[in-house]
């Protein structure tokens, strides 16, 4: 199999094999086995043969035309996305941030529209402890962590963080009123791999439904095949009014997506919400690619498969250790939760070839892989793990 993209940087060569896991940076003869997917974004790995086919094909008739006009890869697209949701429309945009600031938009438009004589409508949000929206001026004010925030004071007002998990506060805070939306990741990526319960997302269901509030799901990173589900609500067996996604959608190209029931839709008017670039058939070719192949339950499985796996080889290999308190995750989105910093311990694994991320407070590393990583990969991850652990002792 040949390379199918040799770039050089300096002295860095990178080069990306057909259809693995592996993303070897090759300097000096390293290689480096890629588990961080470019922040949960290279679904297929580097260089799938079939991913390649379709954007160079579509490269060669449209890239670009604006969401004025009709394009057939945009509309197979969509279709896909509703046909496998419970959605009925879509809206695109260029990345995960983009996507929940329409949803925050849509929010606002919906009370506006269901309420015409109201002239104070619902306009507030709740987000919750440990969240990650994006790091734009709406969804920034969505993020909990206050280090995103504070530099950019004052963000969009309005918002209420409650503790993620907490059914009684939200259920009080959203009965309250004036709540237009309730934004939550179903599981938690950039804030520390947490999972909600089943009982948290059907308490929110029902408060948002009892109150008028809209429901969001982000499932900008746990979306799309990353848990061994599609969708990782469809665990829970709860369903939003809007979802949000993103990172892996187009396999490595930028894309968003804003997902609504007919409901929410209906209070959108043309031109309430736009933008130049996204949906174009050139990406949606990409997503639809993507798209076809995650969604095949075999593959499904082989991610749960696999997940299931990493997480046994990483509690035999890993648990042990003092500086470990928890390994957790849902398929291919795992989290190793330590006493300490994870940062020394990230970077002696890049330093042995192997790229993973930190996650929470900086103390969680995660794992977000391509999810065609093999298990005989896996194992070589873990292995590295395992010989990297001496740097947390040597950090203190």
């Amino acid at each position: 199999m040949r390379s199918l993209l040799l770039q050089r940087m300096q002295e860095l060569r990178w080069f990306f094999p057909v259809g693995r896991a592996v993303n070897c940076m090759i300097r000096k003869g390293r290689e480096f086995l890629d588990c961080a997917a470019g922040i949960a974004v290279n679904a297929l790995g580097h260089g799938d043969p079939d991913w390649l086919r379709a954007v160079t094909e579509q490269a060669s008739i449209l890239t670009h035309v604006s969401n004025a006009y009709y394009s057939s890869p945009q509309a197979e697209l969509v279709e896909r996305l509703v046909g496998n949701s419970f959605a009925d429309r879509v809206f695109f945009t260029n990345s995960g941030t983009e996507a929940n600031e329409a949803a925050i938009k849509f929010s606002r438009k919906f009370q506006r529209f269901i309420h015409p004589d109201n002239k104070q409508p619902a306009t507030a949000f709740i987000s919750f402890t440990n969240s990650f929206h994006g790091r734009t001026i709406g969804a920034l004010a969505l993020t909990s962590k206050e280090h995103y925030r504070s530099p950019f004071e004052p963000v969009m007002p309005g918002v209420t963080f409650l503790e993620y998990g907490n059914i009684q506060a939200a259920i009080d805070r959203i009965r309250n009123g004036m709540i237009a939306a309730v934004f939550v990741e179903p599981v938690q990526g950039e804030g520390g791999i947490y999972s909600a319960t089943k009982e948290f997302l059907q308490a929110l269901r029902s408060a948002c439904d009892d109150a008028g509030s809209l429901l969001v799901f982000d499932e900008v990173q746990c979306g799309l095949g990353r848990t061994g589900y599609l969708w990782a609500h469809e665990a829970y067996g709860v369903f939003p009014d809007m979802m949000t996604l993103a990172k892996p959608l187009a396999g490595g190209l930028p894309i968003g997506a804003t997902l609504v029931t007919e409901r929410v839709a209906s209070a959108i008017a043309h031109g309430d919400h736009g933008s130049t670039f996204a949906g174009s058939p050139f990406v949606c070719s990409a997503a639809i690619c993507v798209f076809n192949k995650i969604a095949n339950p075999s593959f499904l499985s082989s991610v749960s498969k696999k997940g299931d796996y990493m997480k046994e080889l990483l509690n035999q290999k890993l648990g042990g250790n003092p500086h470990v308190k928890e390994i957790r995750g849902w398929g291919l989105m795992i989290g190793i939760e330590l006493d300490v910093s994870a940062s020394p311990l990230v970077d002696a694994c890049r330093n042995s070839g192997l790229l993973v991320l930190t996650a929470g407070k900086g103390n969680v590393v995660r794992l977000v892989p391509p999810l065609i990583i093999s298990e005989e990969e896996l194992k070589h991850a873990a292995e590295i793990l395992h010989e990297c652990l001496p740097a947390l002792d040597n950090s203190n």
